[in-house]
């Protein structure tokens, strides 16, 4: 076999069954790669996860095209864990065909309880490894060596200096290499039998990049001190240091130093002030230190954008590749808005065509294969409340906070993080991202967001937001809270951020809270002065402290603080206006909504810069025609700031928890 789901798949030949059951307790039909060769061989596949839920679905969409004589390969996968198949429904189990599929019969001499912490995308790797090493059976820390080393390529014995455990946990952390727990303690237990490693913080810094991140910055101006004859920092010494571990590290050795300067370049590390160093424009070192020079933050943006365009996604990326050249594109972006040069926003946007070009035609491929995931690490913004939701089954007794900062765009939320940073330096944000729902309304995203569900499941509310409170009850309430223990509240952004949690929370008693701060957009809907403009006005507000004082206090709290948005914006200009009349039901600025496909193609045709967008997760009768790239539906020569369509600034959307240092 040349990949493991060739296993898998010579079990899905089309019009054999109209129905496939799958016991799938690993979640690996749902692999990103492996439900779109299922999609492409006609294959639609439906999670059974709620039985209400599921019959809704199965009803409304997949019993009718069979009562009409129509073949659906339909495939309904039951993923919980000591489940058998026959918990499903009698009806299903009468008509449908069973089979099962799980990590042990694919990797037969490897550790199970040691492969299933793995992400499913590292599969590949693996499976690569176990057929050119056919290793004999393994116990659970062979299982883990060979992973160390096979999967992420470290090999723990040839870690024998302090230069060698640095690029190793650089490669490890700058990558964002999901290494599991278990492999993290593996790794900090064998370099722990090392006498040299005995001072560094180990099982501190190998699992968390968070940490990882602060202890270099620690150590960087103890770097710099060397560097010439300084008195700006403290001597060297480790008082006063968060971080245990030695005071100098080798930043300066040819296998580090590339990593550095990306890290600083991309706001992981913050640059500090180094007076009497007179260091050359072209050197790594620049990157990491404070000056005044103009000249300085233009060589960064020049630097970052050679970053971005060498690291653009190719048309064959997977989403994780996606959501990670985001957080590059964002740091470049709020670079760029922040400043005054109209040469690098020309730059920015004629890039920003280009990638957006390849960004929506990987959508139209790959999004569907999205939905289904895990939300282990929340891919959709639907997975975000089931993230919570396992968080505070695994801990038994946490609380959670979800604040929505509706239309914040990732660019702004660059913008934002640097003055909550300034407000709050205990302050720890763990940064990721996630994929918006299309179209990119609030509408539509927004409640995707707070009942955990694709639009499907409400299609009688599809066009407004009255209904979010009754649905993150009814999600919570189906995780076994009561409606007493969950709050919500919406139109947040001003006024005095502790009274406004005081008097929508009970501290002691409500476990879950829904917040929806909608500053951000009101300020998009007023915009007149375009990107530049909404960063401009969104940093003013922040300085204001409302999300500063919302955060610390639900940590004061005990919550688990997530932030996170519905949809991102984009700057845009107009291409034309239909005129439909009463064709359209929704008749936005960078999307129409109409009731049939039939309806969609007409106006199409006439504005050819548009998307007929596959109503992927979405109700019947709702066919978006979406404004990809910086076009919109306004009148020629109109400039405004937009959401709705289809762009990388507008679908991939922060997702950050928030922490305060314990040290």
């Amino acid at each position: 076999m040349k990949s493991w789901r060739d296993a898998i798949l010579n079990d899905f030949v089309p019009n054999v069954s109209k129905l496939t059951l799958v016991a799938d307790p690993d979640c690996l039909l749902t692999e990103e790669k492996l439900a779109l060769e299922l999609r492409g061989r006609g294959f639609d596949l439906i999670e059974f996860r709620d039985s209400i839920e599921f019959r809704y679905a199965y009803e409304s969409r997949y019993r009718s095209i069979g009562e009409r004589g129509e073949h659906t390969d339909l495939v309904v996968v039951l993923r919980l864990q000591d489940v058998e198949l026959e918990a499903l429904p009698y009806d299903l189990l009468q008509a449908g065909r069973k089979l099962s599929f799980n990590l042990g019969e694919l990797f037969p001499n490897l550790s199970y309880p040691v492969i299933e912490k793995l992400d499913r995308s590292l599969l590949d790797t693996l499976f690569d490894a176990q057929c050119k090493s056919q290793p004999d059976r393994m116990g659970d820390n062979a299982t883990k060596d060979f992973i160390l080393r096979h999967v992420f390529g470290i090999a723990p014995e040839l870690i024998d200096n302090e230069a060698a455990l640095l690029h190793t946990l650089l490669h490890l952390h700058y990558c964002k290499l999901q290494i599991p727990m278990m492999l993290a303690e593996r790794l900090i237990q064998v370099l722990e039998s090392h006498d040299r490693f005995k001072n560094w913080p180990l099982s501190e810094i190998i699992p968390d990049d968070e940490a990882f991140f602060a202890f270099l910055q620690e150590r960087w101006p103890l770097f710099l001190s060397r560097l010439g004859s300084v008195n700006y920092v403290r001597e060297n010494s480790l008082d006063g240091l968060r971080y245990r571990g030695p005071s100098c590290l080798p930043f300066d050795h040819q296998d580090i130093k590339v990593y550095i300067d990306n890290l600083f370049l991309e706001g992981k590390l913050t640059p500090v002030e180094a007076k009497g160093i007179d260091v050359d424009a072209g050197s790594w070192i620049r990157s990491g230190i404070v000056t005044s020079d103009a000249d300085d933050d233009a060589l960064r943006i020049s630097r970052m954008f050679d970053l971005v365009e060498k690291n653009l996604p190719a048309a064959e990326a997977r989403y994780s590749d996606w959501l990670v050249f985001a957080l590059k594109w964002a740091e470049l972006s709020s670079l760029v808005y922040c400043g005054d040069s109209t040469e690098y926003q020309t730059r920015l946007r004629e890039v920003g065509d280009v990638l957006n070009i390849t960004f929506v035609s990987w959508l139209a491929d790959q999004y569907a294969s999205l939905i289904n995931l895990p939300p282990t690490n929340p891919a959709m913004l639907h997975h975000v409340p089931r993230r919570l939701a396992r968080d505070i089954e695994d801990s038994g007794s946490n609380r959670a906070a979800l604040i929505v900062v509706d239309g914040l765009a990732l660019d702004q939320w660059v913008t934002i993080r640097q003055v909550l940073q300034k407000q709050d330096a205990e302050l720890v944000m763990r940064e990721s991202s996630a994929f918006a729902w299309i179209p990119t309304l609030t509408s539509v995203s927004r409640q995707t967001l707070f009942s955990g569900k694709p639009p499907f499941y409400f299609p009688s509310s599809i066009n407004s937001t009255n209904s979010e409170e009754k649905l993150w009850k009814q999600f919570w309430e189906g995780h076994g809270l009561s409606r007493l223990d969950v709050a919500y509240q919406r139109g947040l952004g001003n006024g005095d951020a502790v009274g406004v949690l005081d008097s929508a929370i009970y501290p002691g008693k409500t476990k879950v809270v829904g917040l929806v701060v909608d500053k951000v957009d009101k300020i998009m809907h007023g915009m007149q002065l375009g990107a530049a403009g909404m960063h401009n006005q969104i940093k003013q507000w922040c300085h204001r402290g409302f999300l500063s004082d919302m955060v610390g206090k639900l940590l004061d709290y005990g919550y688990a603080v997530w932030l996170t948005s519905d949809h991102g914006n984009i700057q845009c200009e107009g291409k034309g206006r239909p005129f439909e009349g009463v064709l359209a039901e929704t008749r936005g600025e960078r999307v129409r909504i109409y009731p049939t496909p039939e309806l969609r193609v007409q106006v199409a045709e006439a504005f050819p810069f548009a998307h007929q967008w596959q109503p992927v997760g979405l109700p019947a009768n709702y066919f978006p025609l979406v404004a990809g790239g910086h076009d919109a539906f306004v009148t020629p020569g109109d400039t405004i700031v937009g959401h709705g369509g289809v762009s990388i600034e507008e679908v991939i959307v922060p997702l950050v928890k928030f922490e305060r240092r314990t040290r």
